[in-house]
């Protein structure tokens, strides 16, 4: 009850005053000029606070712009263009046009939002390392110029076979005995050695 009679209170009191400012003997507040009193170039703190750290004085500089009420000629005079024009459009028209304008808005903020997605998404790919540099630094250097690789042969390099093929070392070993020794009585033929066996030539007994 207490918040229902204040409400009737103020909303008596605003009709009220809606009915003074109405009459036709009440001079119209836009022709009024209200005159600052006190102008001071030092720093109000009062002003400061009341104006949200806004206006830190309230100086000969600032009054003018701070107490305008009506806009610049060019402003106001554009300004009544504009609503001559909104007059002339009918509320069909007008309902197309805001639709119109409303669409062209959210395609542009979906176009913005799209473009900032991807640039964060860029930027984050372009971020994220997909290398090691010490890695590359020492392959380079290893190509180039041999650095870090080792001198050593591999074990079983060379003239040796490898262990894994059977009966590669006795046939090297026949081969490494053979060998051409000329025959008593025949120096112009020569026979093979296999194995420290000399063979005999045909028609004759061989010797062990």
């Amino acid at each position: 009850p207490s918040v229902l009679d204040s409400f009737a209170l103020l909303s008596g009191q605003l009709n009220t005053l809606n009915k003074v400012l109405k009459h036709e003997k009440t001079p119209l507040l836009r022709n009024q000029v209200i005159i600052p009193l006190v102008l001071s170039p030092d720093r109000d703190e009062e002003i400061m606070r009341q104006t949200e750290g806004r206006v830190p004085v309230f100086s000969h500089e600032v009054v003018p712009d701070h107490l305008r009420t009506k806009p610049d000629p060019e402003v106001e005079e554009q300004e009544k263009q504009l609503i001559t024009d909104a007059a002339r459009i009918s509320p069909d028209a007008a309902q197309k046009q805001i639709q119109s304008l409303n669409k062209m808005c959210s395609n542009l903020l979906e176009k913005i939002n799209k473009e900032e997605r991807e640039s964060e998404s860029g930027g984050l790919r372009q971020n994220k390392q997909t290398f090691n540099p010490a890695d590359t630094n020492a392959l380079v250097a290893a190509v180039a110029f041999g650095k870090g690789l080792s001198n050593r042969r591999p074990p079983g390099s060379g003239a040796s076979v490898q262990s894994g093929q059977p009966g590669a070392g006795a046939i090297i070993a026949g081969a490494s005995g053979m060998q051409q020794v000329p025959m008593t009585g025949a120096p112009a033929q020569q026979q093979p050695m296999l194995a420290g066996v000399q063979m005999a030539p045909a028609g004759q007994p061989g010797k062990v």
